[in-house]
């Protein structure tokens, strides 16, 4: 068991690594933008979001996908991690940026039909159809919170209202990643603990501690790509449309956190950035960047699913 735990603490830290960029990147245009403070606040709901609304996208991918019971479980878990993570950097440095949570999903589906564990599809089909609606839910979420930031009665020019604005909508998008996106690490955790259950994923003190401590590292560690991240990457983004990016996106994760579905925070991010520009035109968006976005998530869940479903066949045979 010790070794599924160092291996649940250094995923929390390759999440950090991976989602600290996309989480601080949109905000960067808006004046008085701080990383480190942001990263800050973003693991500190890591460990706050559990515990304000629960922990139902833990649940799913500790039990409801794969009941990774006894030490099979365990170790069918441990390389659904391993190839989650692996595809994801496989991809990244082929240019391919892509979403761990999708990699996850892909990976512990794999890992169950490698193990000849219960695999519950129709939930598998939940989260594969919510997944792909969540940036269509980004685009048309940002199209109409667009239009009620720039409108909003307040006094100031715009530039105050942004920053007002964006403190709200970045709070809200740390909230959201760790109500959804963030509870992959909390659902690892309880699995290699042995705290998951069919009853679902406890709030255990040392557990949030740990995910929000490693996944601080890492997003430290991580600094120096944010600038590469989506911010620059997907639209030439403004401040104000930067703040209805943060809002949107908070808001479609929530809701898909809400059914308990786990849905990538860098998706709805990217929905968000195309939604919000499309006020320029449709030639403001970059398109070849969103294709190179879109070829990413289709090739990575199954390719995630096949390199963790035969890494757990191969090893539970010679074992």
């Amino acid at each position: 068991m010790t070794w599924l735990l160092a291996v649940a603490v250094a995923f929390a830290f390759v999440n950090g690594v991976n989602d600290g960029g996309a989480l601080l990147s949109v905000g960067l245009s808006v004046r008085g933008h701080r990383p480190l403070i942001g990263v800050v606040l973003a693991a500190l709901f890591v460990a706050l979001a559990p515990l304000l609304v629960g922990t139902a996208v833990a649940a799913t991918l500790a039990g409801r996908l794969v009941s990774f019971d006894g030490a099979d479980g365990q170790l069918a878990l441990t390389l659904a991690v391993v190839a989650s993570v692996t595809v994801t950097w496989l991809l990244a440095a082929r240019g391919l940026p892509t979403s761990l949570t999708l990699a996850v999903v892909g990976a512990i589906a794999g890992a169950g039909v490698g193990a000849g564990l219960p695999v519950t599809w129709s939930t598998v089909a939940q989260v594969l159809v919510l997944a792909a609606l969540a940036p269509l839910a980004g685009v048309l979420v940002a199209r109409g919170l667009g239009r009620v930031v720039t409108a909003w009665p307040s006094p100031g020019p715009l530039d105050q209202r942004v920053r007002r604005w964006h403190r709200l909508g970045f709070l809200a998008q740390c909230l959201a990643y760790g109500a959804n996106d963030g509870q992959k690490m909390l659902a690892v955790l309880a699995v290699a603990a042995g705290t998951a259950s069919a009853d679902g994923v406890p709030l255990v003190t040392w557990h949030l501690a740990v995910a929000a401590g490693a996944f601080l590292l890492g997003a430290v560690v991580g600094l120096p790509r944010v600038a590469r991240t989506l911010g620059s990457g997907v639209v030439p983004s403004r401040p104000h449309q930067a703040v209805v990016t943060e809002l949107s996106s908070a808001s479609v994760v929530l809701a898909t956190g809400a059914l308990g579905s786990p849905v990538s925070m860098t998706q709805a991010i990217s929905g968000g950035l195309v939604g919000s520009v499309l006020e320029r035109g449709y030639r403001s968006v970059r398109w070849r960047a969103v294709g190179r976005l879109g070829t990413a998530w289709i090739i990575t869940l199954p390719c995630a699913f096949a390199a963790a479903a035969l890494a757990t066949l191969l090893t539970l045979a010679v074992r």
